[in-house]
């Protein structure tokens, strides 16, 4: 009798654990973040004005409007911010692995990221547009003057795609960081690189060789930016949504977008 009464116990300690263990495997991404107290946004930090780097108190910092998004975000939940730096291809694979919590790098929801992760509501919209050599915008002032030519967008990013589907006749280089691809450009390696309207602009400002082409390419919702996070964050979106809901509602992300330009422009 004391042995069943054993192991009865036995089996009811046990499924307390497991129990518990499941609670805190389920516990929500909101919850995790408050609990830990901070929150890790996984950054690209060369697509200026929404995050780019420079010296600040004599340090390496990341600044932008996103960094602004991401500092309200985290005054909002009531954590700190954790910034962390890295190539754009790494940036959703990190929300994935948990290195980070959410990611906010200029992401746009298209359709194959909805399958793998969250999004947000948008909290701005960008054209997509095409930067070539201020020498050479009168002869690639036409789509079809690209046929055989070379074009640069970064790897990852939705404008490779919008390269692919939209200037057909080129060829397509993919580069890991938007720095390269203007690289690229200005020493004649490729003719063109397709880059949205702000990060384009932020570029020919600090390069008076380069200039963005009249040509217009279809832009669509996908090129809205969102903030990216995991799957059945319900709650976390929750929170992220009012917050920018209420930075829209002041106009608050294009005067961030506006500022972080004029920033970018002294940090080069």
């Amino acid at each position: 009798m004391k042995l069943k009464k054993l192991a009865l116990m036995t089996m009811a300690f046990g499924l307390l654990v497991t129990l518990a263990a499941c609670g805190s495997s389920n516990k929500n991404q909101l919850t995790k973040i408050k609990d830990k107290g901070t929150l890790t946004v996984a950054v690209s930090p060369d697509y200026a004005p929404f995050e780019f780097q420079m010296l600040k108190d004599g340090k390496n910092t990341v600044v932008g409007s996103d960094i602004d998004l991401a500092n309200e975000i985290g005054k909002a939940l009531g954590v700190k911010v954790n910034t962390q730096a890295m190539d754009f291809n790494n940036v959703l694979a990190s929300v994935t692995s948990g290195k980070a919590d959410i990611a906010i790098s200029g992401i746009s929801a298209d359709e194959d990221r909805k399958k793998a992760y969250d999004f947000s509501d948008s909290y701005y919209s960008a054209q997509n547009v095409i930067v070539v050599k201020k020498n050479n915008q009168d002869s690639l002032a036409k789509l079809e003057a690209f046929k055989g030519k070379k074009i640069a967008a970064q790897k990852g990013s939705v404008q490779e795609k919008v390269a692919t589907d939209q200037i057909k006749d080129a060829s397509l280089v993919a580069l890991i960081k938007t720095g390269q691809a203007i690289n690229e450009l200005k020493n004649g390696t490729v003719e063109g690189v397709v880059l949205e309207g702000p990060i384009a602009k932020s570029y020919v400002s600090a390069n008076p060789d380069l200039v963005i082409s009249d040509i217009k390419l279809d832009s669509s919702d996908t090129d809205s930016y969102c903030v990216a996070m995991t799957k059945k964050s319900d709650d976390l979106r929750t929170e992220i949504n009012k917050v920018i809901k209420k930075l829209k509602a002041t106009d608050a992300i294009n005067k961030s977008v506006e500022k972080n330009f004029e920033l970018a422009q002294t940090a080069k």
